[in-house]
């Protein structure tokens, strides 16, 4: 996944960054756009790069397979699926591009020797307890995945997160801020209150007459769901097992034309000190970039630590604070003049300045790692698991290719199922949040619903559910809304009426009591209206455990009183239509002074956590303010 560091860095970190660059060339460009009209398919569009609708669709299935895990049974996907969920989802995409952008232009790096140590620390890729190369590869193609796409994932996630954790750093809390924090957080205040609950229910009556009406007016709410069925053929690649053994002159075969797989290629452990030069620079800051590193290079030559003057005077910013470490580099990661002054030094070498797009680099070379190729022998077990992989795959995009092109000349799935000696299969009836099954797989659901299946009685495309695994559905049994019959529902919209009016009752009765109150009746009066006893509490602070909570918060957004004997009244609308009505009479300060330095540290670090967070929301707010960042409502919606 590791491309080019030249491809990541902007120095020779933020090319790691970067994924790939695809640059279009072209002759007769006018009469192209005149021919060929280009259709817009992005969801957004951040100074010129786009967030494709695949990227969009990956992104927000995976967020909502992280909530369907998290929630279970729980999981309710109609309600998930919402305009406002997927702008969520868009808005971290155009974040992270935002910071990616950010990387570049700051030339903010990720060694690869980070990369390298979190995938050799990932417990899956693991055989008793160290990393097994083997399983790693494996899991991975499981996964649909190469391993330069995982490890490009990887770069991506680690380059959006760099920037937000040296924000997070720069926050500083004085010991002022500390004793005001301390003082809000740990207050306390003194109130009394009157809760009452609303009427009993059986003191409202609801006439026929209101219930007919609400039924007619509000037919829409008493449907039955919408309900289908579908018939389906499963393609899966992983269920079909190759009966071939392949011999000892094939596996000879893909060794010798699959060498390089098994070749550890000569590593070199570096590091870097880097005097940027920026982009469009003139001689002249050409020449002031050069005479700096000349300087450093004569303070190295000198006998001065090569990672301390890293840390003081490199312009890397993602690898000065490492000493200008950049791990262990392979061939083909750096940039070519990078690269080459690399390949000729020797152990404990430290280069002259090297030039590159990003500015003058002085390298130093700590160690050498031999290549190394791994016998037939040793990886014989793997080359026969490949070919079976391999020739499973062979057989399944063979039958796939058929099979679509049999269902394009005959959509019936009985017909196409007979014929490739594939099981008919069926799910049980599911609404439009899915059922069990592949019906639990959202893009199933999406096409069974889709007017091509659901409508026209049209056989769907190929459905992924998986790498090399697909569905064809087509409409089985559709049971349509239906309004439900007035007397299934009668004692639903009873509820519902008795429901509305206990409400109003319950919020005119509150306001009428907490106008009396406001006039300077007191509490015990007003208890005595509703027959309620009046609460009277000390010393309650924020997260008090045994008083409602929305109570407890409320009483914290009121102002102090004016005087001990002017109370701040409010009414607090509580849960289930209750209220309550309160008195805040004291709020007392917490005194920082009585607490202990570990309690005033955990406060500093709370301060600065929010400090950070801060920071962070600020810094993408100015990026997203300079960026010309387009947003497709209408594609984003589909």
């Amino acid at each position: 996944m590791l491309q080019t560091l030249h491809d990541r860095f902007s120095g020779i970190a933020a090319k790691i960054l970067l994924g790939v660059v695809v640059i279009v060339f072209g002759g007769f460009f006018g009469i192209e756009q005149y021919m060929n009209p280009k259709t817009d398919t992005f969801v957004a569009k951040v100074d010129g790069k786009e967030i494709s609708q695949d990227q969009f669709r990956q992104a927000y299935n995976n967020y909502r397979s992280q909530m369907q895990r998290a929630y279970g049974t729980q999981f309710d996907a109609a309600a998930f699926d919402t305009p406002e969920r997927k702008r969520q989802v868009l808005d971290q995409l155009v974040n992270e591009q935002l910071l990616a952008g950010a990387n570049e232009k700051l030339g903010v790096m990720v060694p690869f020797s980070q990369v390298k140590q979190m995938i050799e620390a990932e417990p899956a890729f693991q055989t008793d307890g160290k990393f097994d190369r083997n399983l790693y590869n494996m899991r991975i193609r499981a996964a649909g995945m190469t391993e330069r796409g995982y490890e490009e994932g990887l770069i991506k996630d680690l380059a959006t997160r760099q920037l937000p954790a040296g924000l997070a750093q720069i926050g500083v809390v004085t010991n002022a801020e500390i004793d005001s924090f301390l003082k809000l957080r740990d207050q306390t205040r003194d109130f009394g209150y009157v809760k009452f609950e609303r009427p009993a229910a059986d003191a409202i009556k609801v006439a026929d007459a209101d219930i007919e009406k609400y039924y007619k007016d509000h037919g829409g709410e008493f449907m039955t769901p919408e309900k289908i069925s579908l018939a389906y053929i499963e393609l899966d690649a992983a269920k079909m097992k190759s009966d071939v053994t392949p011999d000892e002159a094939t596996l000879k075969q893909r060794y010798d034309e699959q060498k390089a797989r098994f070749t550890a290629p000569e590593q070199r452990q570096a590091s870097h000190i880097l005097v940027k030069v920026e982009k469009n620079a003139n001689a002249d800051a050409q020449k002031a970039a050069l005479e700096k590193a000349k300087a450093i290079e004569a303070e190295i030559k000198g006998g001065k630590d090569f990672a301390a003057l890293a840390k003081e005077k490199s312009d890397d910013l993602g690898s000065k604070s490492q000493g200008g470490d950049l791990g262990w580099l392979e061939k083909g990661l750096t940039d070519p003049a990078f690269e080459t002054a690399l390949w000729a030094m020797k152990k404990g070498d430290v280069s002259a300045p090297v030039l590159s797009p990003e500015g003058y680099h002085l390298i130093q070379l700590r160690d050498v790692r031999e290549g190394k190729v791994k016998p037939f022998e040793e990886v014989k077990a793997e080359l026969a698991k490949q070919y079976l992989e391999t020739e499973n795959e062979r057989r399944y995009s063979d039958l796939a290719g058929k099979l679509v092109d049999a269902l394009g000349n005959d959509p019936s799935l009985a017909n196409a199922a007979k014929q490739f000696n594939l099981p008919l299969q069926k799910t049980t009836l599911f609404t439009r949040a899915g059922g069990e099954g592949i019906a639990a797989n959202p893009a199933v659901t999406k096409a069974a619903f889709a007017p091509g299946v659901l409508v026209e009685g049209n056989t769907s495309d190929a459905i992924t559910l998986a790498p090399n695994h697909v569905v064809f559905v087509h409409l089985d049994q559709h049971e349509t809304p239906v309004q439900k019959p007035l007397d299934q529902v009668r004692e639903e919209i009873r509820g519902k009426l008795v429901t509305v009016q206990l409400a109003k009752q319950a919020k005119e009765q509150a306001d009428t009591l907490y106008a009396r109150l406001q006039k300077g009746e007191a509490l015990e009066q007003i208890a005595a209206v509703v027959k309620a006893k009046v609460e009277q509490e000390k010393d309650i602070g924020r997260n008090a455990a045994n008083l409602d909570g929305r109570l407890v918060a409320e009483v914290f957004k009121l102002a102090r009183p004016a005087a001990a004997d002017k109370p701040t009244t409010a009414e607090i609308a509580l849960p289930n239509d209750a209220y309550a009505l309160v008195a805040l009479t004291v709020v007392k300060d917490a005194d920082p002074s009585k607490l202990d330095a570990k309690s005033k540290e955990a406060a500093r670090n709370q301060l600065a956590q929010g400090y950070s967070n801060d920071a962070v929301r600020g810094f993408l707010e100015a990026l997203r303010k300079s960026a010309d960042v387009k947003i497709a409502e209408d594609r984003l919606l589909q």
